[in-house]
């Protein structure tokens, strides 16, 4: 231990095994006391390659596993990639840039086998193989970028030296720090005008003297913004202002003129705690109100708090699998729950009798009614409210009861009393589409006895991430 008690251990010549899960690889070392028979201690690194031989500098240490950050790589892993991105190791994304494609994509169905098993302690046949992303850059259809009057101090930076202009920064949340923005030059997750645009509104707050955001005290002009984009040039900006002020209008008129491209310009004044903007107003500065997404023959509208899947590509492979495991021939009644601006719902209605669309947020369910009339679809209907408040008995008796079941629901996975009248509702089929297998897994463990899973399909919907969707067929035993 170092004399301010923090950890001081370096174990060299470390070999780099295999891929772990949250984005972190994995060796076994021994620590001087270890018992030199057994298999040794787990060893957690972040930005490391199967393959790699690195010294590592311990900052972690449990029982039975340590957690390090390399401090040298002393032979590089011959299946090591140069990172694409000038901002990798610093910015909390796309951990797994110097990992080849296709090793991401056999961690993700391996982490998918594991959390199923280890975690929910369930039963399942053998999987598909993983649906990988033909697109691996700019392949975000919507991203957020934050702004800080504190951005984060990059290494050999003197903040003594800086000025409080040169401390602005409009980027990402750095990993662990909540209070800290990484400021971007380019990132290659949604393609232009999304760097463009950031940057522009970057450099005229600064020239105009619009103050940033202080996320610590919760003031501050310029505070974050959303660009939404779609494969046929359709582009939505939402900025969001921590406070009103003059200086509003006159940015986003710059922005209107020097991006036309620009088909819809939102702003928002947010003076809460937190960024979200589901229960604030979007106003309309200029340009028409929504985009349009395609999708086979479906024309879905996005608003400012619509939500769509972000990799539209892969969406639609996701949509395809779900639709196959519905197993659906016309007469059936189908439940999606969590159901969005009800994209999986009006995807499937064409095989169903009849579809009942349940979720949150108002405004997302009537861009899904919105929807259905435009793609002339009479069998969806849809309601808004807390799905464990809406989905009761009472609800079931009167709309039907349901023959399957689609829910996805967020990372954090359904509430037990949901969980409880699902299983009250008996669907013969459930398709569990989830971005989380670990709670997807210990939901799917409360149904055990009543459901068996029939049938597994990861997809990766974000590469270079440790993250991945993944559609779960359960069958009433």
């Amino acid at each position: 231990m170092s004399r301010k008690g923090k950890l001081d251990i370096v174990i060299r010549d470390v070999v780099i095994e295999n891929v772990a899960a949250e984005g972190k690889s994995l060796s076994h070392v021994h620590l001087d006391g270890d018992d030199p028979e057994s298999d040794g201690r787990i060893l957690f690194v972040e930005f490391a390659v199967p393959g790699d031989v690195v010294d590592v500098r311990v900052f972690r240490k449990k029982k039975s596993f340590l957690e390090g950050k390399i401090i040298r790589v002393k032979t590089p892993s011959p299946q090591r990639l140069a990172p694409f991105c000038e901002h990798f190791g610093t910015c909390g994304g796309c951990r797994w840039q110097p990992l080849p494609y296709d090793i991401q994509l056999r961690a993700k169905q391996r982490q998918v086998y594991d959390q199923l098993t280890r975690i929910g302690h369930l039963q399942v046949p053998p999987f598909e193989p993983i649906i990988g992303s033909e697109k691996t850059i700019f392949y975000r259809n919507k991203l957020e970028y934050s702004a800080s009057n504190k951005r984060w101090i990059l290494p050999g930076e003197d903040p003594d030296a800086l000025t409080d202009e040169q401390k602005q920064g409009l980027g990402f949340h750095v990993g662990k720090f909540f209070d800290k923005v990484l400021d971007i030059d380019r990132c290659y997750l949604q393609k232009e005008p999304s760097n463009a645009v950031r940057l522009f509104i970057k450099d005229y707050a600064i020239r105009n003297g619009l103050s940033f955001y202080n996320i610590r005290e919760n003031h501050g002009v310029l505070r974050n913004m959303f660009v939404r984009t779609t494969d046929d040039g359709q582009v939505m900006l939402i900025v969001c202002f921590g406070e009103d002020s003059p200086a509003i209008t006159p940015l986003l008129d710059a922005v209107r003129e020097r991006f036309p491209e620009i088909t819809s310009l939102y702003y928002v004044i947010n003076t809460k705690g937190n960024d979200s903007i589901s229960d604030q107003e979007c106003i309309l500065h200029s340009g028409v109100p929504a985009m349009y997404e395609r999708m086979e023959n479906l024309r879905f509208r996005i608003g400012p708090k619509s939500f769509y899947q972000t990799n539209t590509g892969q969406a639609l492979q996701l949509y395809r699998k779900t639709l196959e495991f519905a197993g659906l021939d016309g007469t059936q009644t189908v439940y999606d729950l969590y159901t969005g601006t009800g994209t999986i719902a009006q995807f499937v209605s064409s095989k169903a009798a009849k579809v009942i669309g349940i979720e949150y947020v108002p405004e997302a369910i009537e861009d899904a009614r919105a929807n259905a009339l435009d793609n002339g679809i009479s069998n969806c209907e849809f309601f808004a409210g807390d799905m464990k408040e809406v989905l009761n008995d009472d609800f079931i008796s009167e709309h039907g009861r349901p023959d399957v079941m689609i829910v996805d629901p967020p990372r954090s996975g359904m509430h037990p009393d949901v969980v409880e009248t699902i299983m009250r509702a008996e669907p013969k089929r459930i398709v569990y589409v989830s971005c989380n297998p670990a709670t997807q897994a210990r939901d799917i463990a409360m149904m055990t006895g009543k459901y068996r899973i029939t049938a597994v399909q990861p997809v990766d919907m974000f590469p270079h991430t440790q993250h991945v969707e993944n559609i779960c067929k359960l069958e009433l035993c």
